[in-house]
């Protein structure tokens, strides 16, 4: 059996599941740039141009999450969650969906055991 590089929290699948029904098809990118930019961010999919030196890392709940390359050499080597975390204020003014739900998705990481990254699932 292959080890995934995603999970993902009921928390954050009950919250993806309402922008689904708002916006539609949706995409996550982690860009690891200013601001929000190391946060996953989640966009209505045709509101977003996915760079192509973007990594996909797999889906989540049905939405393909992507990480731009210089952030996926710090998780390469990760075992990433999504879980969301109530918006206390101070990042209002994200461009992710989840913000006007009043929440804010959060990436949780942890290192592979040897035995995952022996059966790590290639990045395609």
């Amino acid at each position: 059996m292959s080890t995934q590089r995603l999970a993902v929290t009921d928390a954050a699948v009950e919250i993806l599941e309402r922008l689904k029904e708002e916006h539609g098809e949706l995409v996550f990118n982690q860009s690891g740039g200013c601001c929000d930019g190391s946060a996953p961010m989640c966009y209505a999919k045709s509101d977003f141009y996915m760079p192509s030196r973007n990594v996909k890392l797999g889906e989540i709940a049905g939405v393909e999450f992507f990480m731009a390359a210089d952030q996926f050499e710090y998780f390469k080597h990760s075992h990433i969650t999504i879980d969301v975390k109530k918006e206390n204020g101070a990042f209002g003014n994200s461009f992710s969906l989840e913000i006007d739900l009043g929440y804010q998705f959060i990436t949780k990481s942890r290192v592979f055991t040897d035995e995952e990254y022996k059966n790590l699932e290639e990045i395609s």
